[in-house]
């Protein structure tokens, strides 16, 4: 049996799960051609299975609802169903814009379980995000939490519309999908090969393009992060990401639940640091992952004096500075665990439990992948692009997306001479461990949200005074850097604090809260003899400068400048 098959895999990792040399010399992906994660295995071992899957708590009231496997199994084959009824059939996609709440998980199992394919939106996005995603992903149908629905009131989205929450006239309710039957059988035995997910991600020359993910990809690839994670039955599992992107999928939903874990999700309305710490010690957290830009947080507070129960603790992201994972080892004698992966990819490297962790390193291979690095000829180097052999004499790693939906020119780049590329650089250690250098383009991370140039960029010169516009990533000391861009003016305008403020209010209405920029400085923008902006200039101008505010170019304001205007 194929869910038999995914088990004895899962299995060998658990038993070897401190044992790094064994368990990537041995492992081997589970060959499934036919495999629906949700009905294979999760209603397997869901049935008569009381133990906790989901614990979702309210930060501000401290309330909190815990659902058992075998409700979850329940509550989603009844969401199934109802999406069959009202006409969702396998293949056809669904826009999901939900916070953490439970519906989310329902509907996941639900839709894997109907064969339909999800794309996952975050809350952040604005109303022209919402048009672009559901025009370029196909959305035949949006579920969408109360509090969001108002994005979707626009003409001519051609949507039908199911709101999560309070009814909403002209919208079907995802709570009626709660009185279908509680049994759920499928028209059709599910490929593996078969689409399932849809993640939208940007690079540096392009609209966002769709990583499609499989039944086999992301639910069997996640076996990867799982053991990178440490995860084990039983655990309570915290990952702080927001619904909407890949790591959401990684560590809230498939890795914990391969382990039979339980997914803990502690809804704030925004991050305070003693919150956060208090949360851990009272719900007794186990294993917890979370970005570098939470960890530079919690390590202002005193953490000696919270006495987790913490036993694997890992951060994703961008690499960890060495002395915020001193200081938490210190306080707690659990060390941070770097690991590295994409939306196009599940976990590649990591360093795993009961391994030694090597300061500036996000570790080594994970079982299941090779990892190659390639100069810009294209050959095996110590330092060079991270890539994945994908050629017709390997076997294609399991955790690897299927392409980019209706883009074979970008599948076909991202895939050229028999590798995947990464677009990200890294060198090995003459220990087999790896660090990671950079990105090979121009996209960069704010935060924990990975923001292109190009989409930003777009967007700005869309501003009337605005001729050209460069967005590079600015230092900054606690989100690790901020949206910067260099202007170039139209003719009739000239540069002044009235015009900044209104650039910088622009951004607010066009962008999502992640995506704004922060930091603004007119400047005339350095170029190729072809014409190109030199971006790799104006990055290194912000590099020497810092994240100094005292050391303000000629033209540069800031966004905190107008704080008194709102955010």
């Amino acid at each position: 049996m194929t869910a038999q098959a995914f088990l004895d895999a899962r299995d060998f990792l658990l038993r070897h799960r401190t044992d790094y040399d064994t368990a990537y010399r041995d492992f081997r992906w589970p060959a499934l051609d036919e495999f629906n994660w949700a009905l294979d295995y999760f209603d397997a071992i869901a049935r008569g299975n009381d133990k906790p899957a989901l614990w979702i708590v309210d930060a501000a009231s401290g309330d909190g609802a815990r659902y058992s496997f075998a409700q979850m199994s329940e509550r989603s084959a009844r969401i199934a169903n109802w999406l069959r009824e009202i006409g969702v059939a396998r293949g056809e996609r669904i826009l999901l814009m939900l916070p953490n709440r439970v519906e989310l998980w329902d509907t996941m199992l639900a839709a894997m379980k109907l064969g339909a394919v999800v794309l996952p939106a975050t809350t952040q996005l604005s109303a022209d995000d919402v048009r672009e995603r559901v025009q370029i992903g196909g959305a035949r149908y949006a579920i969408v939490d109360e509090h969001e629905a108002e994005k979707f009131e626009q003409p001519g989205l051609d949507v039908t519309k199911i709101v999560a929450g309070a009814p909403r006239a002209g919208w079907l309710a995802l709570a009626d999908g709660y009185r279908a039957p509680a049994e759920f059988a499928p028209d059709a035995r599910t490929r593996a090969s078969d689409p399932m997910l849809l993640y939208f991600t940007s690079g540096t020359t392009s609209k966002p393009k769709l990583v499609e993910h499989t039944h086999r990809t992301y639910p069997v690839g996640s076996l990867s992060t799982m053991y990178w994670v440490g995860l084990q039955p039983g655990d309570i599992h915290w990952n702080i990401s927001s619904p909407g992107w890949a790591k959401h999928a990684w560590s809230c939903f498939y890795a914990p639940w391969n382990a039979q874990a339980c997914v803990f999700a502690f809804n704030y309305a925004r991050f305070e640091p003693k919150v956060v710490l208090d949360a851990l010690v009272k719900y007794q957290v186990t294993t917890m992952c979370a970005p570098p830009t939470v960890w530079r947080m919690l390590v202002q507070q005193p953490l000696s004096t919270f006495a987790v129960k913490l036993r694997e603790i890992v951060g994703a992201g961008e690499p960890l500075n060495p002395e915020i994972i001193e200081r938490v080892r210190k306080a707690w004698g659990v060390t941070i665990r770097d690991g590295y992966g994409q939306t196009e990819t599940t976990c590649l490297i990591g360093n795993s439990p009961g391994q030694p962790v090597v300061p500036g390193s996000m570790g080594r291979p994970l079982p299941g992948y090779a990892i190659a690095l390639l100069d810009p000829d294209g050959a095996h180097a110590s330092e060079g692009e991270i890539a994945l052999p994908v050629g017709p004499d390997v076997e294609r790693p399991v955790g690897l997306m299927k392409g980019y939906a209706s883009n074979p020119e970008a599948t076909a780049h991202a895939m050229r001479d028999g590798h995947y590329r990464t677009s990200d650089i890294a060198l090995r250690r003459d220990d087999g461990y790896f660090v990671y250098v950079g990105r090979a383009d121009d996209v960069f991370k704010s935060s924990d949200y990975r923001l292109s140039p190009f989409e930003l960029e777009s967007v700005l010169i869309e501003h009337e005074a605005i001729a050209e516009a460069a967005v590079v990533p600015s230092p900054d000391p606690v989100r690790l850097s901020v949206p910067k861009t260099f202007v170039m003016l139209r003719a009739g305008y000239e540069p002044s604090e009235t015009l900044a403020r209104e650039i910088f209010r622009f951004s607010r209405e066009k962008l999502a809260p992640y995506k704004r920029i922060r930091r603004l400085q007119f400047a005339e923008l350095p170029k190729t003899i072809s014409g190109k902006i030199r971006r790799v200039e104006l990055r290194r101008r912000e590099l020497e400068r810092g994240d100094d505010a005292s050391s303000r170019m000629p033209g540069e304001y800031w966004e905190e400048d107008f704080a008194a205007d709102g955010k």
